[in-house]
């Protein structure tokens, strides 16, 4: 499953992004530990979760751009096979 990031800038952005394509619940908040929780233990997340144009987000947040690489290597340790990967990154 591929998700496109065009347009998005903000976290708030990002995480109603996650929400409504991944099918979280009604009262997902707009932080990582609601999307660690949803995503490991709350929704069935595809094999891998590409996202695409992403560099836009990681200018504008680049903070949460770090948090969210974290996240991403979290959850490939966590979740294996499954993994959430970076379009254009190895």
């Amino acid at each position: 499953m591929t998700l496109d990031l065009t347009g998005i800038r903000t976290k708030a952005d990002l995480h109603y992004l996650f929400k409504e394509a991944l099918g979280f619940p009604e009262w997902y908040g707009v932080s990582w530990d609601a999307f660690w929780d949803s995503a490991t233990a709350i929704v069935e997340m595809p094999p891998v979760l590409e996202l695409s144009n992403w560099q836009e987000f990681a200018a504008h947040c680049p903070h949460d751009m770090q948090i969210l690489r974290q996240v991403m290597q979290d959850y490939a340790l966590e979740m294996a096979p499954k993994r959430i990967v970076l379009a254009g990154e190895n």
